[in-house]
């Protein structure tokens, strides 16, 4: 046991990242019951629609589960409310002031966690008073840092500043990688883009195979200016990058982004059109898998390297 397991009541210290249009009930319930922390992502989520899916994870798990919540959707004050009507216990908070919300989580019994992408960010959560802070390095698929942290700096960095429990997040998807973090300070690792790509991820079936195709370099992250993201290149990444070659303004960026691009892209799986979110470590995919066998996997590569540590010198 240690301070990852023991604060969120799991058998192993990886959370299941709680990516838009791919965290539905379903994927939460199986890492869950894989031992790990699965989240539901409210990010594309109507109020109601969260609540069905919370409902039908309790149905499906009597493990510990948690939500996402990234903090520039609107209707925040609905999902808060119907999370705490729920009986919720875990909340991953992200794009976002953690002081907002901790507060009145924490009243109502539920652990609190933030998403950051740099050291002074970490410190101003744990001044918030989160439980725990889930440092993403620039790795990372979907909605990235400005910094440009690789998550090999952040980690150590982070954990030089705080003191609350330390979740490493961006370009984890194998046992290896687990270690390392750990080795670097991490209590625990967030996994997203593996578990995007894994039989129970509510990804359209098209995106899914996307991400096996993605190789080294074909991702990027753009829309600086509005909410920097890491998306697969595709034809709507290219129109972007046209229009910051004829020295286009935020507005334009806004107007060609329009609405419902990540629904269009990674739930519809419309492959040209559409927002296609991933890490860059999609690139080490080769198949959809169960999240029983991913956690398995990461669980017995992570126990083998550690033993073999002490042969590398």
């Amino acid at each position: 046991m240690n301070r990852i397991t023991e604060l969120f009541g799991i058998e192993y210290p990886i959370i299941q990242g709680g990516m838009i249009w791919n965290s539905g009930y379903k994927l939460a319930a199986a890492v869950s019951n894989a031992g790990g922390l699965g989240l539901i992502g409210a990010g594309s989520m109507y109020p109601e629609v969260l609540r069905e899916h919370i409902q039908k994870c309790k149905k499906a798990t009597n493990k510990p589960f948690g939500v996402n919540v990234p903090m520039l959707y609107p209707q925040l004050d609905e999902i808060m409310n119907i999370i705490v009507e729920e009986g919720v216990k875990i909340v991953f908070t992200s794009a976002g002031n953690p002081k907002t919300w901790t507060t009145f989580l924490q009243q109502h019994n539920i652990i609190v966690a933030h998403v950051v992408s740099s050291s002074n960010f970490a410190l101003k959560a744990q001044e918030a008073g989160v439980d725990c802070v889930v440092a993403e390095g620039f790795e990372a698929g979907g909605h990235n840092g400005r910094e440009e942290t690789t998550t090999l700096t952040l980690i150590p960095v982070v954990k030089q500043q705080v003191t609350i429990p330390l979740v490493a997040a961006g370009g984890i998807a194998t046992g290896r990688a687990m270690l390392a973090a750990m080795i670097l300070g991490a209590d625990g690792v967030q996994v997203g883009s593996r578990f995007a790509a894994s039989v129970e991820s509510s990804a359209h079936a098209n995106f899914k195979q996307a991400i096996l195709q993605t190789k080294e370099g074909d991702t990027q992250v753009t829309l600086k200016e509005l909410a920097p993201v890491r998306l697969i290149k595709n034809k709507f990444f290219n129109e972007i990058q046209e229009l910051y070659k004829n020295g286009t303004d935020v507005d334009a960026l806004k107007g060609h982004l329009g609405r419902g691009r990540a629904k269009k892209g990674m739930f519809e799986g419309d492959l040209e059109d559409g927002e296609l979110e991933i890490g860059q470590i999609a690139a080490l995919f080769t198949d959809i898998k169960p999240c029983q066998e991913i956690i398995n996997d990461m669980i017995t590569e992570y126990q083998a390297s550690k033993a073999g540590i002490s042969q590398l010198f």
